[in-house]
Protein backbone atom coordinates (compact mmCIF):
# COMPACT_ATOMS: atom_id res chain seq x y z
CA UNK A 1 0.00 0.00 0.00
CA UNK A 2 1.22 3.12 -0.99
CA UNK A 3 1.27 6.27 2.06
CA UNK A 4 0.73 9.76 1.14
CA UNK A 5 1.63 12.01 3.75
CA UNK A 6 -0.25 15.48 3.78
CA UNK A 7 1.03 19.15 4.94
CA UNK A 8 -0.87 21.82 6.13
CA UNK A 9 0.03 22.25 9.49
CA UNK A 10 -2.19 25.72 10.57
CA UNK A 11 -3.89 27.80 11.01
CA UNK A 12 -7.17 27.13 10.82
CA UNK A 13 -9.10 28.71 8.59
CA UNK A 14 -6.25 27.40 5.97
CA UNK A 15 -6.93 24.04 7.46
CA UNK A 16 -10.67 23.82 6.57
CA UNK A 17 -9.77 25.18 3.25
CA UNK A 18 -7.96 21.78 2.48
CA UNK A 19 -10.14 19.52 3.71
CA UNK A 20 -12.10 19.00 0.56
CA UNK A 21 -9.11 18.55 -1.46
CA UNK A 22 -7.78 15.82 1.16
CA UNK A 23 -11.24 13.99 1.31
CA UNK A 24 -11.58 13.98 -2.23
CA UNK A 25 -7.77 12.30 -2.68
CA UNK A 26 -8.83 9.78 0.39
CA UNK A 27 -12.39 8.98 -1.70
CA UNK A 28 -9.98 8.78 -5.17
CA UNK A 29 -7.03 6.50 -3.99
CA UNK A 30 -8.68 4.06 -1.54
CA UNK A 31 -5.82 1.92 -2.14
CA UNK A 32 -3.76 4.63 -0.34
CA UNK A 33 -2.56 5.17 3.24
CA UNK A 34 -3.31 9.00 3.75
CA UNK A 35 -1.68 10.84 7.12
CA UNK A 36 -1.97 13.91 7.52
CA UNK A 37 0.51 16.34 9.75
CA UNK A 38 -0.82 19.45 11.76
CA UNK A 39 -0.55 21.42 14.54
CA UNK A 40 -1.93 19.80 17.42
CA UNK A 41 -4.86 22.35 18.41
CA UNK A 42 -6.30 20.80 14.65
CA UNK A 43 -5.74 17.59 14.56
CA UNK A 44 -9.22 16.27 16.28
CA UNK A 45 -10.92 18.68 13.98
CA UNK A 46 -9.01 17.00 10.98
CA UNK A 47 -9.94 13.23 12.54
CA UNK A 48 -13.40 13.80 12.65
CA UNK A 49 -14.12 15.77 9.31
CA UNK A 50 -12.35 13.50 7.47
CA UNK A 51 -11.55 10.16 8.95
CA UNK A 52 -8.09 10.76 8.19
CA UNK A 53 -5.15 9.81 10.55
CA UNK A 54 -2.94 12.63 12.09
CA UNK A 55 0.34 13.35 12.84
CA UNK A 56 0.02 16.17 15.45
CA UNK A 57 2.96 18.45 15.24
CA UNK A 58 3.71 21.79 17.38
CA UNK A 59 6.75 22.95 15.57
CA UNK A 60 6.60 26.90 17.14
CA UNK A 61 6.78 25.26 20.77
CA UNK A 62 9.56 22.97 20.00
CA UNK A 63 11.62 25.48 18.45
CA UNK A 64 11.27 27.02 21.52
CA UNK A 65 11.98 24.51 23.98
CA UNK A 66 13.53 21.25 21.88
CA UNK A 67 14.79 19.78 25.16
CA UNK A 68 11.66 20.22 26.86
CA UNK A 69 9.91 18.44 24.51
CA UNK A 70 12.29 15.99 23.23
CA UNK A 71 9.84 13.29 23.38
CA UNK A 72 7.09 14.37 21.60
CA UNK A 73 9.56 15.70 18.51
CA UNK A 74 10.96 11.83 18.61
CA UNK A 75 7.44 10.61 18.29
CA UNK A 76 6.27 12.53 15.81
CA UNK A 77 9.79 12.48 13.73
CA UNK A 78 9.32 8.56 13.74
CA UNK A 79 5.68 8.85 12.66
CA UNK A 80 6.87 11.17 9.88
CA UNK A 81 9.42 8.51 8.09
CA UNK A 82 8.27 5.96 5.62
CA UNK A 83 6.15 7.76 3.23
CA UNK A 84 6.12 7.55 -0.76
CA UNK A 85 4.56 10.56 -1.95
CA UNK A 86 3.98 13.78 0.34
CA UNK A 87 1.89 16.67 -0.55
CA UNK A 88 2.28 20.47 1.01
CA UNK A 89 -0.61 22.60 0.63
CA UNK A 90 1.04 25.26 2.66
CA UNK A 91 3.80 26.01 1.16
CA UNK A 92 6.52 27.61 3.73
CA UNK A 93 9.77 25.79 4.36
CA UNK A 94 8.61 24.30 7.84
CA UNK A 95 5.85 22.11 5.91
CA UNK A 96 8.31 21.52 2.85
CA UNK A 97 10.91 20.49 4.77
CA UNK A 98 8.54 18.10 6.79
CA UNK A 99 7.79 16.39 3.62
CA UNK A 100 11.61 15.90 2.80
CA UNK A 101 12.13 14.05 6.39
CA UNK A 102 9.66 12.04 5.67
CA UNK A 103 11.30 10.29 2.99
CA UNK A 104 9.04 10.55 0.18
CA UNK A 105 10.71 10.15 -3.51
CA UNK A 106 7.84 12.10 -4.58
CA UNK A 107 6.76 15.20 -2.90
CA UNK A 108 3.99 18.23 -4.69
CA UNK A 109 4.28 21.54 -3.67
CA UNK A 110 2.94 24.55 -5.49
CA UNK A 111 5.08 26.18 -8.23
CA UNK A 112 6.99 29.26 -8.11
CA UNK A 113 3.63 31.62 -8.53
CA UNK A 114 1.70 30.08 -5.82
CA UNK A 115 4.17 28.61 -3.28
CA UNK A 116 4.20 31.40 -0.23
CA UNK A 117 8.04 30.60 0.58
CA UNK A 118 10.07 30.36 -2.62
CA UNK A 119 12.54 28.69 -0.52
CA UNK A 120 10.21 26.21 -0.28
CA UNK A 121 10.82 24.75 -3.43
CA UNK A 122 13.99 23.46 -2.85
CA UNK A 123 12.39 20.50 -0.92
CA UNK A 124 9.74 19.60 -3.58
CA UNK A 125 10.58 17.86 -6.79
CA UNK A 126 6.90 18.11 -8.38
CA UNK A 127 5.46 21.98 -8.72
CA UNK A 128 2.24 22.43 -9.81
CA UNK A 129 0.97 25.42 -11.72
CA UNK A 130 -2.68 26.55 -10.46
CA UNK A 131 -4.53 29.27 -11.20
CA UNK A 132 -4.19 32.06 -7.93
CA UNK A 133 -6.80 34.03 -8.80
CA UNK A 134 -8.89 31.19 -7.64
CA UNK A 135 -10.37 30.81 -4.22
CA UNK A 136 -7.42 28.63 -1.87
CA UNK A 137 -10.14 25.69 -1.97
CA UNK A 138 -9.99 25.65 -5.38
CA UNK A 139 -6.25 25.90 -6.21
CA UNK A 140 -6.01 23.00 -3.20
CA UNK A 141 -8.25 21.22 -5.68
CA UNK A 142 -5.96 21.78 -8.36
CA UNK A 143 -3.28 20.75 -6.54
CA UNK A 144 -4.92 17.78 -5.49
CA UNK A 145 -5.48 16.68 -8.81
CA UNK A 146 -2.21 16.70 -9.92
CA UNK A 147 -2.00 13.23 -8.04
CA UNK A 148 -5.46 11.53 -8.41
CA UNK A 149 -7.14 13.15 -11.59
CA UNK A 150 -10.44 15.41 -11.81
CA UNK A 151 -13.02 14.98 -9.36
CA UNK A 152 -16.00 17.02 -7.28
CA UNK A 153 -15.04 18.92 -4.36
CA UNK A 154 -15.77 17.25 -1.17
CA UNK A 155 -16.96 18.40 1.86
CA UNK A 156 -16.09 16.05 5.04
CA UNK A 157 -18.62 14.79 7.70
CA UNK A 158 -18.84 18.42 9.53
CA UNK A 159 -22.21 17.13 10.93
CA UNK A 160 -20.18 14.97 13.08
CA UNK A 161 -17.82 17.08 14.92
CA UNK A 162 -19.97 19.81 16.51
CA UNK A 163 -20.19 19.36 20.50
CA UNK A 164 -23.60 20.35 21.89
CA UNK A 165 -23.66 23.59 24.03
CA UNK A 166 -27.24 24.79 24.84
CA UNK A 167 -29.05 28.47 25.05
CA UNK A 168 -27.67 30.25 22.13
CA UNK A 169 -29.57 28.85 19.34
CA UNK A 170 -30.65 30.92 16.58
CA UNK A 171 -28.29 34.00 17.52
CA UNK A 172 -26.66 36.46 15.44
CA UNK A 173 -22.64 35.90 15.86
CA UNK A 174 -20.16 38.38 16.07
CA UNK A 175 -16.52 37.21 15.72
CA UNK A 176 -14.42 40.48 17.00
CA UNK A 177 -11.23 38.60 17.07
CA UNK A 178 -8.77 37.97 14.44
CA UNK A 179 -5.38 36.44 14.39
CA UNK A 180 -3.39 39.83 12.84
CA UNK A 181 -4.37 43.36 13.51
CA UNK A 182 -4.87 44.88 10.96
CA UNK A 183 -8.07 42.07 10.31
CA UNK A 184 -9.72 43.54 13.28
CA UNK A 185 -12.62 45.52 12.50
CA UNK A 186 -13.09 48.88 15.23
CA UNK A 187 -14.54 47.58 18.64
CA UNK A 188 -17.10 50.51 18.79
CA UNK A 189 -18.14 49.35 15.19
CA UNK A 190 -18.86 45.77 16.67
CA UNK A 191 -20.32 47.55 19.55
CA UNK A 192 -22.80 50.00 17.42
CA UNK A 193 -24.07 46.80 14.88
CA UNK A 194 -24.73 44.62 18.49
CA UNK A 195 -26.83 47.57 19.74
CA UNK A 196 -28.55 47.69 16.46
CA UNK A 197 -29.11 44.25 16.51
CA UNK A 198 -30.49 43.91 19.66
CA UNK A 199 -30.90 40.69 22.05
CA UNK A 200 -29.93 39.01 18.83
CA UNK A 201 -26.19 39.82 19.17
CA UNK A 202 -23.81 37.26 20.51
CA UNK A 203 -20.42 37.71 20.60
CA UNK A 204 -18.12 34.60 20.38
CA UNK A 205 -14.41 34.73 21.42
CA UNK A 206 -11.10 32.54 21.52
CA UNK A 207 -7.53 32.80 23.33
CA UNK A 208 -6.63 36.06 24.87
CA UNK A 209 -10.26 37.91 23.32
CA UNK A 210 -12.26 37.73 26.37
CA UNK A 211 -11.27 41.61 27.64
CA UNK A 212 -11.73 42.71 23.69
CA UNK A 213 -15.22 40.64 23.07
CA UNK A 214 -16.64 42.16 26.58
CA UNK A 215 -16.05 45.82 25.13
CA UNK A 216 -18.64 45.30 22.52
CA UNK A 217 -20.79 45.42 25.43
CA UNK A 218 -23.11 42.68 24.40
CA UNK A 219 -24.45 38.94 25.13
CA UNK A 220 -21.27 37.28 25.43
CA UNK A 221 -20.77 33.35 25.09
CA UNK A 222 -18.74 31.24 27.21
CA UNK A 223 -15.58 29.89 26.58
CA UNK A 224 -15.47 27.47 23.95
CA UNK A 225 -13.14 24.51 22.77
CA UNK A 226 -13.17 24.08 19.04
CA UNK A 227 -16.27 21.76 18.75
CA UNK A 228 -18.10 23.72 21.02
CA UNK A 229 -17.15 26.98 19.35
CA UNK A 230 -18.56 24.96 16.12
CA UNK A 231 -22.01 23.80 17.53
CA UNK A 232 -22.56 27.51 18.69
CA UNK A 233 -21.68 28.66 14.83
CA UNK A 234 -23.76 25.39 13.40
CA UNK A 235 -27.19 26.56 15.21
CA UNK A 236 -26.64 30.32 14.58
CA UNK A 237 -29.28 32.52 12.33
CA UNK A 238 -25.90 34.37 11.14
CA UNK A 239 -22.48 34.61 11.71
CA UNK A 240 -20.21 38.20 11.32
CA UNK A 241 -16.82 38.37 11.59
CA UNK A 242 -13.61 38.94 9.20
CA UNK A 243 -11.42 36.71 7.75
CA UNK A 244 -10.47 34.07 10.68
CA UNK A 245 -11.32 30.86 11.40
CA UNK A 246 -14.61 30.60 12.82
CA UNK A 247 -15.67 32.18 9.81
CA UNK A 248 -14.57 29.50 7.81
CA UNK A 249 -15.58 27.25 10.00
CA UNK A 250 -19.27 28.53 10.03
CA UNK A 251 -18.93 28.69 6.35
CA UNK A 252 -17.52 24.88 6.35
CA UNK A 253 -21.33 24.35 8.98
CA UNK A 254 -23.11 25.64 6.30
CA UNK A 255 -24.55 28.61 7.70
CA UNK A 256 -24.85 31.81 6.27
CA UNK A 257 -22.71 34.39 7.38
CA UNK A 258 -21.22 38.16 6.75
CA UNK A 259 -17.70 38.38 5.91
CA UNK A 260 -15.65 42.04 6.37
CA UNK A 261 -12.64 41.72 4.06
CA UNK A 262 -10.56 44.86 4.10
CA UNK A 263 -6.51 43.63 3.67
CA UNK A 264 -7.22 40.05 2.39
CA UNK A 265 -9.28 39.07 -0.96
CA UNK A 266 -12.18 37.18 -0.28
CA UNK A 267 -12.05 36.00 -4.07
CA UNK A 268 -8.94 34.23 -2.53
CA UNK A 269 -10.11 33.93 1.05
CA UNK A 270 -13.81 34.16 1.62
CA UNK A 271 -16.08 32.42 2.66
CA UNK A 272 -16.37 29.38 0.23
CA UNK A 273 -19.88 29.27 -1.17
CA UNK A 274 -20.83 32.60 0.16
CA UNK A 275 -18.42 35.49 -1.54
CA UNK A 276 -21.36 37.71 -2.56
CA UNK A 277 -22.38 38.19 1.35
CA UNK A 278 -18.90 39.98 1.80
CA UNK A 279 -18.70 43.40 2.55
CA UNK A 280 -15.39 43.57 0.10
CA UNK A 281 -12.67 46.95 0.46
CA UNK A 282 -9.63 45.16 -0.84
CA UNK A 283 -9.83 46.41 -4.47
CA UNK A 284 -10.10 50.38 -2.77
CA UNK A 285 -8.42 50.92 0.72
CA UNK A 286 -7.72 47.18 1.87
CA UNK A 287 -8.88 48.99 5.48
CA UNK A 288 -11.30 47.27 7.97
CA UNK A 289 -11.81 50.96 9.26
CA UNK A 290 -13.41 51.68 5.70
CA UNK A 291 -16.37 49.22 6.58
CA UNK A 292 -19.13 50.93 7.96
CA UNK A 293 -21.90 49.29 10.47
CA UNK A 294 -24.46 50.36 8.21
CA UNK A 295 -23.07 48.64 5.33
CA UNK A 296 -22.49 45.77 7.69
CA UNK A 297 -26.23 45.80 9.32
CA UNK A 298 -27.34 46.43 5.65
CA UNK A 299 -25.96 42.81 4.74
CA UNK A 300 -26.74 41.35 7.54
CA UNK A 301 -30.33 42.33 7.43
CA UNK A 302 -30.43 41.27 3.48
CA UNK A 303 -29.31 37.75 4.13
CA UNK A 304 -30.96 36.99 7.22
CA UNK A 305 -34.01 38.00 4.78
CA UNK A 306 -33.30 35.39 2.16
Amino acid sequence: MNRLLVLRLSALGDVIHTIPAVVALRDALPETKIVWAVEAPYRELVEVVTNIETIPVRLKRWSRAPISFRKEIAIARNALRGFDTSIDFQGLMKSAALGWLSGAKTRYGFDRNAVREKPALLFTNKKIAVDINKHVIDQNNELAQSIAGNWQLATGNWSAFPREVKGYEGSVVLLPGAGRPEKLWPVERFRELARRLGDHALVVWGPGEEEHARAIGARIAPPTDLRELAYILAHASLVIGGDTGPLHLAAALGTRVVGLYGPTNPRRNGPYGQLSRCIDKFPSTKLMESISVEEAMTMAEKVLAE
